[in-house]
């Protein structure tokens, strides 16, 4: 299968190959990130072969703000 980057986006196209791909801090969870080349990459990982999606610092900031504050949890 081959993977087409998104374009349009503003985001740069990124060599994830050799990424060094994080699980959460208690290993549980479908979600990984990595750093790669100053951005912030995040992958499921039960479908690691999907596109990533990929913030820059000041979004990814904005992100994990939003998350710890409850911004999407849908209880």
């Amino acid at each position: 299968m081959t993977i087409q980057p998104m374009t349009g986006w503003g985001k740069p196209d990124l060599d994830l190959s050799n990424a060094d791909w994080q699980s959460s801090s208690q290993g549980a969870g479908d979600v990984q990130i990595a750093f790669v080349e100053g951005f912030i990459a995040m992958r499921n990982s039960e479908r690691p072969e999907s596109p990533s999606l990929i913030f820059a610092p000041d979004e990814w900031r904005a992100f994990v703000l939003g998350a710890r504050e409850g911004e999407f949890d849908l209880t």
